[in-house]
C-alpha cells in the first residue's frame, strides 16, 4: 500500500488500522527503519511478531505511541527525566525504558519488568497509531539478524507471505535504529547508540552514562562485558557475506584491503568493498559500493543496511568495510557495523 504521497492515502491507513485491531500484523516506516507492527496490548499479536522475525523471545519490543500520556498510562513511577527526554526529542529516534505496569503483557517486554516505548517522527507511523487507536509493538521489519529495512522492498524481500500488509512511506530518513536510553536507575544509560548522542542527551538531564557492554575502545571492538539491553547480545543486520571491518591509519586501511581482496579473488572468492566516496577509486578489484561521504556522517549510516542488502544481491563471498569514526553518529554507525561483522575486525 503507496502512502509515501502527501497527503497521506488515509483509506490505507484505516485498512491497516483495522488488521492490527483484528489482531494482524502491518508493517509501516518510521524515521529510523521500517517496522513491524502489532497491538502492543495484545499477546497474541506479540508473539506473531517473533515468530514472523524469528526473534528471540527475550528480545523486547518498542512500543511506539502518539503521545505522550499514553507512556503514562504504561509505566509505573515515571520519573521526571521522561518528560524533559520527551519534551527534547519527541516525536523523535529516542527510545525510553521505563518500569512497566500491567497494561503491556510480558509477551510485548519479553519477559521483563520494564518496557521500551518510544514517538516515531514519521506521518505514517503516527496517523496509523492514532487512527488504529492501539499503541503499536514494533521491532525492525526484517527477518532476525537480517540487515534492518530501510525501504518498503526490504520488508517484502523478508517477509512477504508473513504478515497481512506493508505500508509503504518511501525510504527513510535516518537509517539507524533508535537511541535507546534506560531509566530506570539514577543516572540516565545509553543502552543503544543512535541518531541523538551523549552529547544532545547530557544538555537536556546532565549526567548520562554508556553501558560498558557496547563501549568501543581505540581499535574498533567493545570492552567485552555484556550488554544491558538483550537485544544488543545478539548478532543483528549481518550479510550473506562474510564481513570484516578493517580500522586505522587510511593508507594502511586502503592498501590492506587491496592485499586481502586481490588474495581473496585468486582463490575464487567474490568480493565486496564499502567505501566512501573520498576512497572508492583507490580500490582496483572487487565490487565496491560507496556507503557516502566522510563529511557527511548522515549519508553513511542513512546507506549502510541498504548496502549490505545490496551486497546479498550481488552474491559476495566476502565483504571488507573501512570504519568510520564521525563525531556524531560514529559511535552508532561502529555499533551495527561491529554487529553485522560478528565483532571480525582488523586494526592495522
Amino acid at each position: 500500500m503507496d502512502v509515501s504521497r502527501d497527503p497521506i492515502n488515509m483509506t490505507y491507513i484505516k485498512e491497516a488500522s483495522e488488521i492490527l485491531r483484528q489482531g494482524g500484523l502491518v508493517a509501516f516506516p518510521t524515521e529510523t527503519v521500517y517496522g513491524l507492527g502489532g497491538d502492543a496490548k495484545d499477546k497474541e499479536a506479540s508473539k506473531k511478531i517473533y515468530a514472523a522475525k524469528g526473534r528471540p523471545s527475550d528480545n523486547p519490543l518498542i512500543v511506539h505511541i502518539a503521545k505522550f500520556s499514553q507512556l503514562e498510562e504504561i509505566t509505573a513511577n515515571l520519573p521526571e527525566t521522561a518528560k524533559k527526554l520527551a519534551d527534547a526529542f519527541w516525536p523523535g529516534p529516542l527510545t525510553m525504558v521505563c518500569n512497566k505496569n500491567e497494561v503491556i503483557p510480558y509477551e510485548t517486554t519479553g519477559g521483563l519488568d520494564t518496557v521500551a516505548v518510544r514517538m516515531p517522527n514519521n506521518p505514517v507511523a503516527l496517523a496509523l497509531i492514532e487512527d488504529s487507536g492501539c499503541m503499536i509493538a514494533a521491532p525492525s521489519a526484517n527477518t532476525s539478524g537480517r540487515p534492518s529495512p530501510t525501504k518498503a522492498s526490504h520488508v517484502y524481500e523478508d517477509l512477504s507471505g508473513k504478515i497481512e500488509a506493508i505500508l509503504d512511506g518511501g525510504p527513510v530518513d535516518i537509517g539507524l535504529e533508535s537511541t535507546i536510553v534506560d531509566l530506570t536507575e539514577d543516572v540516565v544509560t545509553i543502552l543503544r547508540p543512535g541518531f541523538i548522542n551523549m552529547e544532545m542527551l547530557k544538555e537536556v538531564v546532565g549526567e548520562v552514562r554508556m553501558d560498558p557492554g557496547i563501549v568501543y575502545n581505540d581499535k574498533g571492538t567493545t570492552s567485552g562485558a555484556k550488554p544491558k539491553a538483550p537485544g544488543m547480545r545478539y548478532k543483528h543486520y549481518a550479510p550473506k557475506g562474510d564481513l570484516t571491518i578493517v580500522s586505522g591509519n587510511e593508507e594502511k586501511v586502503i592498501s590492506t584491503i587491496n592485499q586481502k581482496t586481490e588474495s581473496a579473488i585468486a582463490k575464487g572468492s567474490k568480493v565486496g568493498i564499502i567505501a566512501t566516496s573520498e576512497t572508492a577509486d583507490r580500490y582496483n578489484l572487487g565490487q565496491v559500493l560507496v556507503i557516502g561521504d566522510r563529511s557527511d556522517e548522515g549519508s553513511i549510516a542513512h546507506n549502510l543496511y541498504d548496502i549490505l542488502r545490496q551486497f546479498d544481491e550481488l552474491d559476495v563471498d566476502i565483504i571488507y568495510s573501512e570504519s568510520f569514526s564521525t563525531p556524531n553518529m560514529g559511535q552508532a554507525i561502529m555499533n551495527r557495523l561491529l554487529k553485522a561483522a560478528g565483532q571480525k575486525t582488523i586494526e592495522v
